[in-house]
């Protein structure tokens, strides 16, 4: 069993659960506690701190909400792995994955040459019906699913292979066929997982899910991309730079 020195203080105003809470989970930031992990058991850690079952069992619950821990049948209490966070700039997860030192995998559900969605068509700038390539793709991150991504693109953009997804992102296959990323209207926003979704991506029916749409465009202007994303909340975070204006 594994466990960070915890120091409460009772006369401060802040509660006894989030002090603890919040040590475990600056030790797991800070990498004294590694993923897989196990912590002391609820009692063991109520009499190492002195505090009730029930104070502890409230600090263990809120690093399990916080995605930090994750409670096993036949196992225990264990540390998982840290979220991915990502700036919100025009990158692929695939290449931030791998600048964060992680390894990315990808399993292609789906690729194929099909009419285009009206909404996606109007994004695109396309004629209803046209043609487009659409893929879906489940990414993982370290062996672990981290996010389901569907993308439409022109069929005159680079072909797309299994190969080639499964070995490296969207936007280096598109650089690597001569289109040049230059920008993107995006949108992010967040809702419940679905039964498949859950099961996909290892969580629960309901699970809170961060959702991105992106329509890319190359340095001519042209559509390129267009897709919709949705990742684990409890691996993944956006985070946004502001200034003063």
């Amino acid at each position: 069993m594994t466990g960070p020195e915890i120091a409460v203080d009772r006369s401060s105003p802040v509660p006894l659960y989030f002090q603890v809470a919040e040590q475990f989970a600056a030790a797991i930031q800070r990498g004294d506690l590694a993923p897989g992990d196990r912590l002391d058991s609820e009692l063991q850690l109520a009499d190492r701190l002195g505090l009730s079952r029930p104070t502890v069992r409230q600090a263990i619950q809120h690093l399990v909400d916080k995605g930090l821990i994750v409670r096993r049948r036949g196992v225990g209490t264990q540390v998982v792995r840290g979220e991915v966070r990502r700036a919100v700039e025009l990158t692929s997860l695939h290449d931030d994955l791998v600048r964060a030192g992680q390894r990315p995998s990808t399993s292609v559900l789906e690729l194929a040459v099909v009419p285009c969605p009206p909404a996606v068509a109007t994004a695109l700038g396309l004629p209803p019906g046209s043609e487009v390539q659409h893929l879906r793709r489940l990414r993982f991150s370290d062996g672990e699913p981290l996010a389901v991504m569907e993308n439409w693109l022109p069929v005159d953009v680079p072909r797309l292979t299994m190969e080639a997804l499964q070995a490296d992102g969207l936007y280096a296959i598109l650089r690597a066929g001569g289109r040049r990323i230059r920008g993107a209207q995006q949108r992010i926003g967040a809702r419940a997982a679905t039964a498949a979704e859950a099961q996909m991506l290892g969580e629960r029916r309901g699970a809170p899910l961060l959702t991105m749409t992106r329509t890319a465009y190359d340095d001519q202007g042209r559509y390129v991309e267009h897709g919709a994303h949705i990742y684990r909340a409890s691996r993944y975070s956006l985070e946004v730079t502001v200034a003063e204006r």
